[in-house]
């Protein structure tokens, strides 16, 4: 028997989740997806900051499209470790393309002008 507290809402259900992946503890429908999902294959929203060449801002945040896989969140961090953009940068640009080989999408989450 496996347990996890759901993240989906500020709730914080207490989750019970045994061998055949039957879930318990939840008070609604998406606790018992975030659980078998946990379980199965497991993702993380990366937020970081990546260096950025302006007068103004030294970096830059930035976020993944989409959740990555987490097992990939590592890799990620590294390649984005390397990453220097030039401004003007604004909010949903793409600043790093299939990060970690994943398919997914480095954004900006800011406008940084010259």
């Amino acid at each position: 028997m496996r347990e996890l507290i759901c993240i989906n809402c500020p709730r914080g259900c207490r989750l019970k989740v045994d061998d055949n992946l039957n879930v318990t503890g939840n008070f609604c429908p998406r606790g018992a997806i975030y659980a078998k999902n946990e379980l199965t294959h497991p993702v993380r929203t990366l937020t970081s900051t990546v260096k950025v060449q302006s007068t103004l801002e030294r970096r830059l945040p930035v976020k993944s499209s989409e959740p990555l896989p987490k097992e990939k969140v590592f890799e990620a961090v590294r390649e984005l470790d390397e990453v220097n953009v030039e401004a003007p940068v604004h909010i949903g640009d793409i600043v790093v393309r299939n990060i970690a080989q994943t398919g997914i999408n480095i954004i900006a989450t800011k406008n940084i002008e010259k």
